[in-house]
Order: C-alpha cells, then sequence, then structure tokens
C-alpha cells in the first residue's frame, strides 16, 4: 500500500512511545499484523543480553499461543470497526447539532426582529396618541382662555371644573419633571422623624399640601397618626387610592377649623413659597393655636440664601409667589410664640455642581499661600452661588 505524500510512512513507531489515536492507524496494525521490536528497560551490556533473550523465546512462545493471538486480532478489529462507527456518528450527531444551532440562532434572530418591530410599531402608536392628547389639551386650554375673556358669566362659571382640572393636570406634569420621584421625596423628608417623634403622644400630625401624599406615607410606616389637606383633587385622589387620609379643601380652612391644641404636629413641604408673606404669616400663627403644647410646627422651601436656586430653580414653577428668607421666617416663628426654633440647611449641591478647588499638593510651595487665598475666595463664592437647596424650620410650641 502506497503512503499519501502528506502522511509520513507508516510503521510500528507510531505505538510505541505515544500510541496514535487514529482508528485508521491501529486497523492497519492489526491487518498487517506488524511485529513490535523487541526492547528492554535495562541499559548496557544486561539490557542487550536481555533483548538477545527475548528474540530467542519468542518464537517459542508465539508458536503454541497462534490461536490465542488470532482470536485477539479478530476481536480488536471488531472492537475497532465499532469505534468507528461510533466515531462515524458522532461526526453526523455533530453535523445535525452545528445545523440546529444555526437554525435556532436564526430563528431566534428573526423572533427579535419580529418583537423590536412590534416594540417600534408600539412606540410610534405612544408617541402619536400623547401628540393627540398634547393637542386637545392645548385647544382646551385655547378654548378656556377665549371663554373667560369674551363669554358670558354664566357660561365662565360652567367652565370652571375644566380650567380647575386643566391647572391640575398641568401642575402633575410639574411635580413629575422637576420634584422628584416619590422615593426621593419619602427619603429626603426622613429626617424629620426625629423631630417628630417627640411631639405628644396621641395628638395626630396635619401635612398642609399633602400632595401625592409622600410625607403621609412616611408618617404611616413610623407609626405616626396622620393627615393631609391639599386643593388639587387629584392629588387627594392618588392618596386615597394608596390607603392614606386625605380631603381636598383650603388648607387655612381645615387648619383654622381644627380644635385648639388638638394637633401634635403642623408639617408642610414646599408649600409657603406660593404664599404672599401675610398668608405665611397667619398660617404659623393658626399652626401655634391649633397644637398641643409640646407640639411641632415643620416648614419646609426652597432656599434662597443659595443664588443658583433663587434664580433659576425657584422660577421653574410658575405658581412660586416668592422665597420666604429664613430669618424672615424666623420671624414669624418667634413671634407666634414658637420657642425653640431650629433652622435645618437641606440637601446640598453634589460637589460635581460646585465650584472646583485648587489642590494644594499639585502645586509649588512657592504657589501654596497664593493658591490657599484663591480657595478661601472660592469657598465663600461656592456657598454663595450653592449652598443648600432647600431648608426645614421647626419651632415647638
Amino acid at each position: 500500500m502506497n503512503e499519501s505524500p502528506d502522511r509520513e510512512p507508516f510503521g510500528v513507531e507510531r505505538f510505541l512511545d505515544e500510541p496514535s489515536r487514529d482508528l485508521d492507524d491501529w486497523r492497519r496494525l492489526w491487518r498487517e499484523d506488524l511485529a513490535f521490536p523487541v526492547r528492554s528497560r535495562r541499559a548496557g551490556l544486561l539490557g542487550r543480553l536481555v533483548v538477545a533473550v527475548k528474540r530467542l523465546l519468542r518464537p517459542l512462545v508465539k508458536f503454541p499461543q497462534g490461536d490465542l493471538l488470532d482470536r485477539q486480532q479478530v476481536w480488536n478489529l471488531i472492537v475497532l470497526e465499532h469505534l468507528e462507527r461510533l466515531d462515524a456518528q458522532g461526526r453526523q450527531q455533530g453535523g445535525r447539532l452545528e445545523n440546529l444551532d444555526a437554525f435556532v440562532r436564526e430563528g431566534l434572530k428573526e423572533v427579535l426582529d419580529h418583537n423590536d418591530a412590534l416594540f417600534a410599531r408600539a412606540d410610534q402608536k405612544l408617541d402619536r396618541y400623547r401628540h393627540e392628547a398634547a393637542e386637545l389639551t392645548a385647544a382646551l386650554g385655547a378654548a378656556l382662555a377665549k371663554l373667560g375673556s369674551d363669554g358670558e358669566a354664566t357660561e365662565s362659571e360652567a367652565a370652571a371644573p375644566l380650567a380647575e382640572a386643566l391647572d391640575e393636570r398641568a401642575y402633575l406634569e410639574l411635580e413629575r419633571r422637576y420634584r422628584g420621584t416619590e422615593e426621593e421625596i419619602a427619603e429626603r423628608l426622613a429626617v424629620y422623624l426625629p423631630y417628630l417623634h417627640r411631639v405628644p403622644q396621641g395628638k395626630p400630625v396635619l401635612d398642609l399640601g399633602c400632595g401625592r401624599g409622600e410625607a403621609l406615607a412616611l408618617f404611616a410606616g413610623a407609626g405616626l397618626a396622620a393627615r393631609g389637606v391639599d386643593a388639587n383633587a387629584r392629588m387627594v385622589a392618588r392618596c386615597r387610592e394608596r390607603g392614606l387620609e386625605a380631603e381636598q379643601g383650603d388648607l387655612f380652612a381645615v387648619l383654622a377649623g381644627a380644635g385648639e391644641g388638638s394637633l401634635g404636629a403642623v408639617v408642610s413641604f414646599h408649600v409657603i413659597e406660593h404664599l404672599p408673606p401675610a398668608a405665611v404669616d397667619r398660617l404659623v400663627r393658626l399652626a401655634w393655636r391649633a397644637l398641643a403644647p409640646g407640639g411641632a410646627l415643620v416648614l419646609e422651601t426652597p432656599n434662597p440664601l443659595s443664588l443658583v436656586v433663587a434664580a433659576r430653580g425657584f422660577w421653574l414653577d410658575p405658581t412660586h409667589v416668592r422665597p420666604v428668607h429664613p430669618e424672615t421666617l424666623r420671624l414669624f416663628y418667634e413671634l407666634a410664640g414658637f420657642d425653640p426654633v431650629e433652622h435645618l440647611p437641606l440637601r446640598p449641591f453634589p460637589s460635581s455642581q460646585r465650584l472646583p478647588e485648587i489642590d494644594l499638593a499639585a502645586l509649588p510651595e512657592a504657589q501654596h499661600r497664593l493658591a490657599d487665598h484663591v480657595n478661601r475666595l472660592r469657598d465663600h463664592l461656592d456657598d454663595l452661588l450653592y449652598g443648600e437647596q432647600d431648608y426645614g424650620m421647626v419651632g415647638f410650641k
């Protein structure tokens, strides 16, 4: 049999030190009945002597065992045939698995492409519906504006509920965009819990302008009895859907209607900036009347001492009337009779949004003094520009 030019000449050497793993090689070995060379593990003269003795004895051993060797050779060939058959089946199954894998990948790609197409169509429909809803809202606003300017009084009165619903929807969207998520607000309000746990037990907390109910839910989770009031009907409905006690109404009317000394705490978050100064003063005095001895008034509002807040963030809400200076609010508290009164700076701007500080370690020592003066100036300017975004005022009766 001629060897192929790209393969080594066939010989028994393939099976001596590192046996071949090729089934064809083993088949040829047994079919051609190749004899293995006689070798010895001993070296030198003794090794050669052992090899000579083995060669002399080999014919004597082989002859009586010829029948056994023939059967062993047949057995080996049968085993090789079965191994070759299994190897062929394995290759065939491997090819099928590769085809199946390719089929699954192709099918999965088609499914994903179809899914992407469905989502794209859904997004297009949602965008169209949003656009149509925005156009309808704008048309409703324009119609109400025209009705209010040249319509009859009775028509204006009839349009009042529509105008109120439009304003409520606009304010909900404003809160959604700029106030923060309900989880974020609840996390911010947790700073007041230690103060509220000091108020007389058994006396409820009244939340003026309860909004979506973040504070009411937080207080309920902390074991505090609380109820809220808000002028926005949709806000009140959302609170009630969450199982919170809330009513629609005017906060001044509700506060004035509370029994004297009946409340443990009055709280109001981001409401007083919507009121003129005289109304803020009235709110503080009504709260003092409604609180039991030891009760607390908690008011939170944007910090006007931060120029960034006062000049930019504050005016995002068109319903804001004017910022409330913390010293003015403290004066209202003290004139109403609250003592002690504590000012709480809240929500400092993150360092990434503030003015950078010069790293003295990165400068030559001769420049440290000048850089230190610049850093001090930077600190004053940074506090003036940024500081805290909000502040809270807590007073006890």
